[in-house]
């Protein structure tokens, strides 16, 4: 259809083209003074055609479908004869026996400690002070600790023996830090003998070069105890 819409255009065309230029020649001809008759004869030679439309071309027809595939028989599937079932014996089950392994025994190695460091070494003391008087005892020692003072714990037990004490006394004369330097075999007799002489020993103080009392350094005594007899 557009191959024929463009032959009609391309006859349009060259029918417009002829049609102005008889136009031209009858506008010359009247203009120059051409006789009527010739103008007559001019457009009665003229003649008119209709251009044609050329027939558009027949369509296509498609062709026709494919018919559609046949499906093909199939055979059926061969039958297949199982194999015969063959029975065996199956095997006695493995019996498996477990080992117990006892696990390694450990036994660590001491390490030596690394050796302590010495001690470091004792300030040296200081020098004894000169005393020009001893300290000296006040009084009778064998009235610190008398038959009177015997535990009755220790009468009970009927313990007795000789308790030695060592003990020091201050620049006052006072007694102090005692210890039990030989036991009489009774704790209760020991102890009681050492808090007796501490509470009520005394000394006159001791002197020094400058005649000021000073520590009157270390004594010892011994204390017997024995049972009353009529106790």
């Amino acid at each position: 259809m557009a191959y024929a819409d463009q032959k009609a255009g391309s006859g349009r065309i060259v029918a417009l083209i002829i049609v102005g230029i008889l136009h031209v020649v009858i506008g010359y001809a009247f203009i120059s003074g051409l006789a009527y008759k010739y103008v007559k004869k001019v457009t009665e030679d003229t003649e008119t055609f209709d251009v044609e439309e050329p027939p558009p071309p027949p369509e296509e027809i498609p062709p026709p479908p494919p018919p559609p595939e046949q499906p093909q028989p199939q055979s059926p599937p061969p039958v297949v004869t199982p194999p015969p079932i063959v029975r065996t014996q199956a095997p006695p089950p493995v019996v498996i026996q477990s080992v117990t392994t006892p696990p390694p025994t450990y036994n660590p190695v001491p390490i030596a400690a690394p050796p302590a460091p010495p001690a470091p070494a004792a300030p040296p003391a200081p020098p004894a002070p000169v005393i020009s008087k001893a300290a000296g005892i006040k009084g009778n020692p064998g009235s610190w600790v008398t038959d009177a003072d015997y535990p009755a714990s220790a009468l009970n037990a009927e313990e007795e023996g000789v308790s030695g004490l060592t003990f020091e006394v201050n620049a006052a004369g006072r007694i102090e830090n005692c210890r039990v330097s030989s036991s009489s075999g009774s704790s209760t007799l020991d102890r009681t003998a050492c808090r007796l002489v501490t509470s009520r020993g005394r000394y006159t103080p001791a002197l020094d070069a400058a005649g000021r009392p000073t520590f009157g350094g270390t004594k010892t005594l011994r204390f017997t105890w024995k049972l009353p007899a009529d106790r």
